[in-house]
């Protein structure tokens, strides 16, 4: 259920939203609930690659489980090649 709530803008940026909303054929309740919901999911997936960093670099910290980079770049510069190799497997 969508429940109503308010913004405040300043009349320059609601001015550019509602020129946005006319060139685009939109509503300018469209267009700011668009942003908002484009603005809440790109900085769910930063937080969430966040976490994975974090939880990577614990995991590091508890087994010291690694591939150097040398390693890594060996392997994606192979990628798409007839000498493709497998995946290098972690060590300490």
């Amino acid at each position: 259920m969508a429940t109503p709530t308010s913004i405040k803008l300043d009349d320059t940026l609601k001015n550019r939203v509602q020129n946005l909303a006319n060139s685009q054929q939109r509503t300018a309740h469209w267009i700011m609930k668009e942003a908002i919901s484009q603005y809440v999911e790109r900085e769910e997936k930063k937080e969430a690659f966040r976490q994975d960093a974090l939880n990577a670099w614990d995991e590091y910290k508890m087994t010291g489980s690694h591939l150097t980079a040398s390693e890594v770049e060996n392997w994606l510069g192979s990628w798409g090649s007839e000498d493709e190799v497998e995946t290098p497997k972690c060590h300490k």
